[in-house]
C-alpha cells in the first residue's frame, strides 16, 4: 500500500445540494421490487445458470412477491434468448408480474432482444449505455452529444419496434450506466433526451434507473446525487425514479436506504447481495430491515430456510453464516453474556406484545426459523445460555446457584476439547452429572405416616446394592427424609416445577445439600410422577455427589 494514496487515488467531490432534504425523512412503505438475480446475479456466476436452474429460481421469486423480475440479456447468449423464449412459450409468467430485459444501445442487439419478447403479455425494456467520463474518453472515444445521440437513437427504434407488437403492453427504462461517476447535469440532460422520445405518462410511466455501476463514494453523496436527479428530471410526474446500487464499498445497503429518502421509488437488486465483483444490493436485507421497524415489505420470507437453499443451490455460491437475518449463526448467540440478556428477554416477553428480546432484531420464528440455535455453547458461553438450552429443550428451570454449578462443570468439558456442545451433548452431561448419580444410595421406596406432632417416614433404599431401611421423623416428608439418612446433611434450598403438562406430566425437584462434612453446597435433580418421591431422589442425587467428592462424608458412612 502507499503511504500517501492521495497521490494515486482521487477523493470525490461531494454534492453542491445546500437545501437537501431527505436526512429529515423516514421510509414509511416499500420500494417497487425488482429482482435482477437471473440477469445481473446469473452473469457474476462462475458457471452461469441453465435454463432448468434458471425457471426454479423465476419460480421462487414470483412465490416470495416479485412482480418484476428482470429476467435475461437475451442478445448476449443463446441460453439468454432461449430462456425468454421459455418462459413465453410455456405461459410460465403470470399475468401480474412483468419480465424485464436488458440490451446495450445497439441496434442489432436491441433487434435480437425484440425477437425474444415476441408474444409477451407484459415486458420492460431495459437500455443502458455508459455515461460517465472516463467510459466517453477510454471506452467508446465519444464526446458528450454523440453519448447523447446513441442513446436517443437506440431510443427511437425501442419504441418503433414496441409499435410493431401492439398487443404487447411496453415499458420503457432508461440506464445512464456509471451514474455515480457522471456529472449531474450530462446525466439529467441524456435522461431528459430520451424521455422526450419516448414521451412517457402518468398512467404508462417510464423508468430513469440510476445504477451505482460502480459505488464510489459515501452513501449520503449518493443520496444527494438521486435528490438532485429527482428534483431536476423532465416528466417527474410520468416516471418512476429508480436505483441500482453496487457494493464495492460495502455500502449498498445504506445507500439504497437513504436513496428512497431521496425519492428513488424502485430498488433493483439480488437476494442475498449476489452480482459482479461485490455484488448488487441486498434485497433480503433491505426488505427484512423493513419489516423490522413495522413495514410489510410486500415479499414473503416466511422460509428463509428454502430460499437460502435454493439460492445456493442455483447460484453455487453459499451464503455468509453471518448474513443479516439469513445465516446459519445469525440468530445464534455464544458469547455468555448475550446468552444470559436473551433467557432474560425470553423469560419475560409477552405474546402479543411488541418484540423486545436483547441481541435479537427480528423473531427467528417469523421467518420459518426456530429457536433450537438461537443459543449454543462453547467456550464462550456462560450459565445463561446452558440454561437457556435445557429449558428450552428439555423443559428444567435451573435455580441460579445450580446454573453457576454445572455451567463450571460444563467449562470443564469445553476447555479440555474445545468443541462445541449441542443441547443433547448438555443433556447427556447433565444427565451424568445429576440424573445418574445411584452410587452409593438408590431410592426404592417410601411410606409415609402422621404422628402426634410430627410426620415419619419409612423408606427403603440400596445401599451399595444392599437393601436396607430407614426411619425418620420431621416437620414435613423431606426434614423427615433428610433425619432417617442421618449423614449430618442439610436442605439449604428447594424448588421443584412441572416438567410439562397433562396427567402423565412429570415433577423436578431442585435441592442443595450443605453440612458440616461438606466443603462447599452441592445441588441434586430428581425426575418422578410423584413430587415427593422426586425430592427424595434429588437429595440422593446431592449425597450420591457429595461421596465422590467429600473424603469426611464417606468416613461417616
Amino acid at each position: 500500500m502507499l503511504k500517501n494514496p492521495a497521490q494515486k487515488y482521487r477523493q470525490f467531490a461531494p454534492i453542491n445540494l445546500s437545501e437537501r432534504t431527505w436526512p429529515s425523512k423516514t421510509i414509511t412503505h416499500p420500494p417497487i421490487w425488482l429482482s435482477t438475480d437471473l440477469r445481473d446475479g446469473n452473469q457474476a456466476l462462475m458457471e452461469p445458470m441453465n435454463i432448468d436452474k434458471k425457471v426454479r429460481l423465476f419460480k421462487l421469486l414470483i412465490n416470495i412477491g416479485f412482480k418484476e423480475i428482470e429476467v435475461a440479456f437475451p442478445s448476449a447468449s443463446q441460453t439468454e434468448f432461449d430462456f425468454v423464449r421459455h418462459l413465453i412459450e410455456e405461459k410460465l409468467i403470470p399475468e401480474d408480474v412483468t419480465i424485464q430485459v436488458l440490451t446495450p444501445a445497439r441496434e442489432h442487439l436491441i433487434r435480437r432482444t425484440f425477437e425474444a419478447l415476441h408474444g409477451v403479455k407484459r415486458a420492460i425494456v431495459h437500455l443502458y449505455n455508459a455515461t460517465s467520463s472516463v467510459f466517453r474518453r477510454t471506452v467508446f472515444g465519444l464526446d458528450c452529444p454523440q453519448t447523447i445521440n446513441l442513446a436517443v437513437t437506440a431510443t427511437q427504434l425501442i419504441k418503433e419496434l414496441a409499435t410493431e407488437q401492439p398487443n404487447t403492453h411496453w415499458q420503457f427504462q432508461y440506464s445512464p450506466e456509471t451514474f455515480t461517476a457522471t456529472e449531474l447535469n450530462f446525466a439529467k440532460e441524456i435522461c431528459d433526451a430520451v424521455l422526450e422520445v419516448w414521451q412517457p405518462t402518468p398512467q404508462n410511466k417510464a423508468i430513469i434507473n440510476l445504477p451505482a455501476t460502480v459505488e464510489v463514494a459515501t452513501p449520503n453523496v449518493f443520496a444527494d446525487q438521486v435528490e438532485w436527479m429527482h428534483n431536476n428530471l423532465k416528466f417527474r410526474d410520468s416516471l418512476t425514479l429508480c436505483v441500482h446500487p453496487h457494493n464495492d464499498r460495502g455500502c449498498a445497503i445504506a445507500a439504497a436506504e437513504l436513496a428512497q429518502m431521496a425519492g428513488a421509488e424502485r430498488v433493483e437488486g439480488c437476494l442475498f447481495g449476489n452480482g459482479e465483483r461485490t455484488g448488487n444490493v441486498d434485497l433480503v436485507t433491505l426488505a427484512l430491515n423493513l419489516y423490522t421497524q413495522g413495514i410489510h415489505p410486500g415479499l414473503d420470507f416466511s422460509n428463509i430456510n428454502e430460499v437460502a437453499r435454493t439460492i445456493e443451490n442455483c447460484t453455487q455460491l453459499p451464503i455468509h453464516p453471518r448474513h443479516p437475518y439469513v445465516g446459519d449463526l445469525v440468530f445464534t448467540a455464544f458469547s455468555g453474556s448475550h446468552q444470559d440478556a436473551i433467557k432474560k428477554g425470553f423469560a419475560v416477553q409477552q405474546p402479543n406484545t411488541f418484540w423486545e428480546i436483547p441481541y435479537l432484531p427480528l423473531d427467528p420464528k417469523d421467518v420459518g426459523r426456530s429457536y433450537e440455535s438461537v443459543v449454543r455453547v462453547n467456550s464462550q458461553s456462560g450459565k445463561g445460555g446452558i440454561a437457556f438450552l435445557l429449558e428450552q429443550d428439555y423443559n428444567l428451570v435451573l435455580p441460579r446457584r445450580l446454573q453457576i454449578e454445572f455451567s463450571q462443570i460444563v467449562q470443564t468439558v469445553m476447555d479440555a476439547t474445545g468443541k462445541e456442545m449441542s443441547s443433547s451433548d448438555l443433556w447427556q452431561l447433565f444427565e451424568k452429572e445429576y440424573l445418574q448419580q445411584q452410587e452409593p444410595f438408590q431410592y426404592v421406596s417410601h411410606q409415609i405416616y402422621q404422628s402426634e406432632e410430627n410426620q415419619g417416614l419409612w423408606a427403603t433404599l440400596q445401599k451399595n446394592g444392599e437393601t436396607i431401611a430407614i426411619h425418620g421423623e420431621g416437620n414435613g416428608p423431606i426434614d423427615a427424609f433428610v433425619n432417617a439418612l442421618d449423614l449430618g446433611v442439610r436442605i439449604y434450598n428447594y424448588s421443584e416445577h412441572s416438567r410439562n403438562r397433562g396427567s402423565n406430566a412429570d415433577a423436578v425437584a431442585y435441592v442443595e445439600i450443605v453440612g458440616d462434612s461438606i466443603s462447599s453446597s452441592l445441588h441434586g435433580i430428581g425426575i418422578h410422577s410423584n413430587i415427593v418421591t422426586a425430592s427424595f431422589i434429588a437429595i440422593l442425587s446431592a449425597v450420591n455427589r457429595a461421596v465422590k467428592t467429600e473424603v469426611s462424608l464417606t468416613k461417616h458412612l
